[in-house]
C-alpha cells in the first residue's frame, strides 16, 4: 500500500470550514477487504469545570465524515454527520474493499473551534479488524503520519455581496443612506 497524498492546511481559522484528505492506493496484486483510516487528536481533554461528565470536546467539528452522503442526508445522531465510513471503532472509518492497483480518498470536512497549536496522527489500516495488515511497498512498515496545523482565534471577517448574494471576504462595503432622500 502507499499514500499517494495527505494534505491538512498548517493554517486555520475557528470557524472557517476545511477538509482533511488522506488518499490509499493498493499497490499490491490482491484486493484489500475493507480500507480504513485512523485520525486522532480531533479533540482534547478539557480540565475546566470540575466534574465534567465527559472531559473530551472538539479541536475540530465534523461535518461531514469520507464516506458517500446518503440521498437524501440522514443524520441517525447527533454524533454521526452526512458522510459514511464509520465503523464501530472510535475515530476509525473505512471505505470497502479496494481492488489493486486502485485509489480510495477519505476527505473530512471539518470547522476548527478551538485555537493554538495542534498535532493530528493517522494510521492506516487494510482491514478494521486487525487480521489485514497495511504495509507500505518501501517495507518501512506501519502507513502513519501526522499534521502541525496552528489555529488562528479569529474568523476571517465575511459579509454578503448584496448584489450576487454571494459571501465575500473583508468588510461588508459601507451604505450611502437610503435612496431618494433629499437634503
Amino acid at each position: 500500500m502507499r499514500v499517494t497524498n495527505a494534505s491538512f492546511p498548517k493554517r486555520q481559522q475557528i470557524a472557517s470550514p476545511t477538509a482533511l484528505s488522506i488518499a490509499v492506493q493498493n499497490e499490491g496484486d490482491r484486493a484489500l477487504p475493507n480500507v480504513a483510516v485512523s485520525v486522532d487528536s480531533l479533540t482534547y481533554m478539557a480540565k475546566r469545570p470540575a466534574g465534567l461528565a465527559d472531559r473530551e470536546r472538539p479541536t475540530w467539528v465534523i461535518d461531514q465524515g469520507p464516506g458517500p452522503v446518503n440521498e437524501p442526508p440522514v443524520e441517525s445522531e447527533e454524533v454521526s454527520p452526512p458522510g459514511g465510513g464509520e465503523t464501530a471503532f472510535v475515530r476509525t472509518w473505512a471505505l470497502g474493499r479496494l481492488a489493486p492497483h486502485q485509489t480510495k480518498v477519505f476527505r473530512w470536512k471539518l470547522t476548527p473551534v478551538r485555537a493554538g497549536s495542534h498535532t493530528v496522527h493517522w494510521s492506516v489500516a487494510a482491514g478494521v479488524y486487525g487480521k489485514a495488515k497495511a504495509v507500505s511497498t518501501s517495507g518501512a512498515g506501519a502507513l502513519a503520519g501526522s499534521f502541525t496545523v496552528h489555529v488562528a482565534p479569529e474568523p476571517t471577517e465575511t459579509h454578503v455581496n448584496p448584489e450576487t448574494g454571494a459571501v465575500a471576504k473583508g468588510p461588508a462595503p459601507t451604505s450611502q443612506g437610503p435612496v431618494g432622500v433629499v437634503p
